[in-house]
């Protein structure tokens, strides 16, 4: 009943803090615009996508008036370019960077020369279809060059003619959007950024739990109640915790809706609690240790940048030789755990560290506690 009755107290002070709750909002807009910008940047970045929602016509390539009609031209087409023709090369240079992505010419020599603009936004895009559509021109005037003929090109430059038949299609995942990198970005970053959100601005908030005390000339008050260190520190870390896994569930159902299923529920919350333990019961740690709301928020700071980096940067590693520790980060777990249904075995002996840590973490911090409070009185 003591607890409980701290834990309110505790949940009603956070809840006071409008400041809490403006951030609580802000996490809508930061998920809505990094799912938007994994949208933009997917579609941006694949030509069939491109094709797909018809974008590719707006990819301009400036050619002289002498290409019109010939191969190149139609190879270019094929690749759902469009097409300006300009005089001479000087004038279409002049559009390069501006209206066009890119200009092609064929020299004296009969060399096709190309000039991209690396700085347009579908530089990516343009430089495959116009690579594809010259590697086509440049092979076909080869052959030509052979005797060939024109059925025996084609039957060299395709070979063979592909058709998807679906199968299962009741049972296919439904995902915002089929593409390799989108799937990449919203499961191996985005995704667990999102989880882990209202964790790490929870250890800010908690930060002047103990310190703010002192400050606030309450903290005798408080070693005064009849609970033991252990209810103390339960009753500032439990109202805090159970709020961000709220919000944390919470961004889980929202990337539901945004189809980007999460799998696995019940094993992301173990972990999300386990992180959410170990980051609050820090943010209570540096409380107790420091003697200012200020050093308690800059001390915060640091470790929270060092935390990213541990657990960030490891989704970008590839490489055989640090996979044994890097299988222990919990964003990799992360990963793993809800992009698929299956799980492997092994994945609960990974669990195991983050769990064992958090339990320290917040064990230490007990002994902490303690250890001020015995000073204290």
């Amino acid at each position: 009943m003591k607890l409980w009755t701290l834990s309110k107290k505790e949940a009603q002070d956070i809840l006071g803090n409008k400041i809490y709750l403006l951030v609580v909002l802000v996490q809508v807009f930061i998920i809505l615009g990094a799912f938007g910008l994994a949208l933009a940047t997917s579609v941006i970045s694949d030509p069939a996508l491109l094709d797909q929602y018809g974008i590719t016509s707006n990819i301009k390539v400036g050619v002289t008036q002498d290409l019109q009609g010939s191969q190149l031209a139609k190879d270019l087409e094929a690749q759902k370019l469009k097409l300006v023709y300009y005089n001479n090369t000087q004038q279409a240079n002049q559009f390069l960077g501006r209206q066009l992505a890119a200009v092609i010419t064929i020299s004296p020599q009969g060399e096709v020369q190309v000039q991209l603009d690396n700085a347009n936004v579908f530089y990516q895009v343009a430089s495959t279809k116009v690579r594809t559509a010259v590697n086509n021109f440049q092979t076909r005037r080869t052959l030509q060059s052979s005797g060939l003929a024109s059925e025996k090109i084609k039957a060299i430059q395709e070979p063979v003619t592909l058709t998807e038949v679906p199968v299962a299609e009741n049972q296919k995942v439904k995902i915002a959007m089929d593409s390799a990198y989108f799937v990449e970005i919203m499961y191996g970053f985005i995704m667990p950024f999102i989880l882990l959100l209202p964790f790490f601005l929870a250890s800010n908030i908690v930060t002047d739990s103990i310190v703010g005390e002192r400050e606030r000339k309450t903290f005798e008050v408080l070693l005064m109640t009849p609970l033991s260190s252990i209810m103390v520190v339960l009753g500032k870390i439990i109202p805090i915790l159970t709020f961000s896994l709220i919000q944390s569930v919470a961004w889980i159902f929202l990337l539901d809706l945004l189809q980007v299923p999460i799998y696995n529920l019940f094993l992301m919350i173990i972990i999300l609690f386990s992180m959410g333990l170990g980051f609050i019961g820090v943010g209570i740690l540096i409380s107790i240790l420091v003697d200012s709301t200020k050093e308690a928020n800059s001390a915060i700071t640091l470790v929270l940048v060092f935390a990213t980096f541990i657990l960030f940067v490891p989704l970008f590693i590839k490489s055989g030789m640090f996979q044994g520790i890097i299988n222990f980060i919990p964003t990799v777990l992360m990963v793993k755990i809800a992009s698929s249904p299956v799980i492997r075995p092994e994945v609960m002996i990974y669990i195991l560290p983050t769990i064992v840590i958090s339990i320290a973490v917040f064990l230490f911090t007990v002994r902490s506690f303690k250890h001020e409070r015995a000073i204290r009185l």
